[in-house]
């Protein structure tokens, strides 16, 4: 997994990245790259729906933006 572009590890969990992937069942998914703060990077797959609402949260339009969020912002999505 990628180390989530260098960042030093948070003190909570923060989201470094996100890119488009293919689901299952063809539809599009977002991966979102997640630094913990014992800086292991994980990866959470959220459908297009939920994707589409954490983007909204976060009040950005690009992928790229959800560099530096809080990982909480996918709970408000769910």
């Amino acid at each position: 997994m990628s180390d989530g572009g260098g960042l030093p590890s948070p003190a909570e969990a923060v989201i470094v990245g996100a890119e488009l992937a293919a689901g299952h069942d063809g539809q599009a998914e977002l991966a979102v790259r997640i630094r913990y703060s014992n800086g292991v990077v994980g990866v959470v797959l959220l459908d297009a729906a939920t994707g589409y609402t954490l983007m909204r949260s976060c009040g950005i339009d690009s992928l790229s933006g959800l560099t530096g969020q809080s990982w909480r912002k996918i709970l408000e999505g769910v």
